[in-house]
Formats: C-alpha cells, sequence, structure tokens
C-alpha cells in the first residue's frame, strides 16, 4: 500500500513538474479533449466530392462529376452572387464557369441542403473559387452561410467583399447593385 501511495505520489509530483497548473487546468483539459474530439468527427463526417465540374448553372452553384459519374449539385459557401435574371448575373456565371468548367476540384462540404444540393468551399488547384468570386466582384458574401464558416474564412470574405465595393470591381462598379436575396424576394411573388 505504502509503495503504491510512492508511486501514484511520484507519477502527480511528475504531471505537476511537467505543468504546474495541471491541477487547475486538468478538467478544462477534459473538455476542451471532448470538445475537439467531436469537432473533428464531425469534420469527418462532413462529405468531401472530388471531380470535374461538368456544369455551371449560376454564379454560385455548380454540378461535380465523381469519379463514378455520379452528379453532385454543388453550391458555393459563403457566395451569394446575383441570380441569372438580375443585373450581373450572367457576368457572375461566366466567371464562374472560366474558374471551374472542365476542371478538377474538391469540394469540402459543411452541409446538404434539400432536395439534393450541397454546400461546400470548393478548390481547384487548392484556390477557393467561392472566395475569387467575391474579390472579383462576382457576388455578395453569404451572410446566411456564416455559421457554417472557419473564423478565418468569415474574416477573409468579408475583406474581399469590402476590397471588391472601394475598388468598384464587378457588380460593385453599378451605382446601387441589388443583393441577390432582395432580388428573389421581389420576384417570387
Amino acid at each position: 500500500m505504502r509503495q503504491q501511495t510512492t508511486e501514484h505520489r511520484s507519477q502527480s509530483e511528475r504531471q505537476r513538474a511537467l505543468c504546474p497548473l495541471s491541477s487547475v487546468f486538468c478538467p478544462l483539459s477534459s473538455v476542451l479533449c471532448l470538445s475537439l474530439a467531436l469537432g473533428f468527427t464531425a469534420l469527418a463526417n462532413a462529405a468531401s466530392v472530388s471531380g470535374e465540374v461538368a456544369r455551371v448553372d449560376d454564379g454560385d452553384t455548380l454540378v461535380v462529376l465523381d469519379a463514378e459519374k455520379r452528379a453532385h449539385t454543388v453550391r458555393l459557401l459563403g457566395v451569394d452572387a446575383p441570380e441569372l435574371g438580375q443585373e450581373s448575373g450572367e457576368a457572375a456565371k461566366n466567371n464562374l464557369s472560366r474558374l471551374a468548367w472542365g476542371r478538377a476540384v474538391l469540394a469540402e462540404c459543411r452541409t446538404a441542403l434539400p432536395p439534393s444540393t450541397r454546400l461546400c468551399v470548393v478548390r481547384v488547384g487548392g484556390q477557393d473559387i467561392g472566395l475569387t468570386q467575391i474579390v472579383e466582384g462576382m457576388a455578395w458574401r453569404s451572410r446566411a452561410d456564416a455559421a457554417q464558416q472557419t473564423r478565418t474564412e468569415r474574416a477573409d470574405y468579408d475583406q474581399a467583399e469590402f476590397m471588391a465595393k472601394i475598388r468598384r470591381r464587378g457588380l460593385w462598379n453599378a451605382k446601387n447593385p441589388t443583393p441577390p436575396w432582395d432580388w428573389r424576394a421581389k420576384h417570387r411573388r
């Protein structure tokens, strides 16, 4: 018994020597580890789609054909481009086509939307093409998607939209561009 206590004490002493505040942070570290494990599990469960872009529907939606030739409709996470009937809608679609059509992509999907669309960060050669749409003034940053983005993605998208506005790039060259969510609400009736 005395040997176990001495052995136990020496383990505790070693832990304190490595981290004097370990007794304070032990409960916090357990919570942090559990949170990280759950977060990594969520990321592991998030679907990725790789393949070739077979079609571009508009400035923020495309169709990816995977290796088995299955079609996946993907909407760019954090991006809301003008609708096709809206001013700059065709320009946004053409720009996304220039960036992605016929190219190999990796879509890191965070959410599935009804009926069968995935909300994803899409990369061509490592470049986030949703962010590029915003940088080039072809889309707004979608605040509705903010909860699905990382803090860094949100900051990058906000900065990109701000810079596109002050440089009057793409749709920001118009005097008062109508956001697509306003345009959709008006034309839904």
